[in-house]
């Protein structure tokens, strides 16, 4: 296992009882570097929507879980936030409460020379996503060449 996933499985244990506590969701947990510097986000959610002070119970209870546990050898910025509202889908439950709604979805490899897609979420099961197009056409993309989906938003 990459250190990477190591620190977000790890990260991601230790924010659970924080935010079953709380009555709140976690949507993703990641360990990335941008530029020079590398953080641990954890993105949550609640219904109704995530506030600034929710972000801050969670960055507190978890930023004093991480200092005594300690298991993260570089220095890193902590990033407590929601999710916003391209909300990616990634886990089983995200799948299944966006049914019927619309997704944009970026694939790795282009497919009958797109590599983006947007439709109605129809389906999906472990190796597949089902998208309505434009009304009338169902796709079925494979979820290996699917580097991100989340649910569309319109401004």
């Amino acid at each position: 296992m990459a250190k990477r996933e190591d620190y977000e499985r790890r990260a991601e244990a230790l924010l659970v009882p924080i935010l079953d506590a709380n009555g709140f969701e976690l949507v993703d947990v990641e360990f990335v570097k941008e530029g020079g510097n590398r953080y641990l986000r954890a993105y949550i959610d609640k219904p109704g929507g995530i506030t600034i002070d929710d972000c801050e119970v969670v960055s507190r209870s978890l930023s004093d879980r991480l200092d005594q546990e300690d298991f993260i050898e570089e220095a890193y910025i902590l990033e407590v936030s929601s999710p916003g509202l391209g909300r990616p889908l990634k886990k089983e439950r995200d799948f299944a409460r966006s049914l019927g709604e619309e997704v944009e979805i970026h694939c790795f490899r282009a497919v009958d020379g797109r590599k983006e897609f947007d439709g109605i979420l129809k389906a999906y099961d472990t190796g597949t996503v089902t998208i309505e197009e434009n009304g009338d056409t169902e796709r079925i993309l494979e979820r290996s060449n699917i580097a991100l989906i989340r649910l569309a938003f319109d401004f």
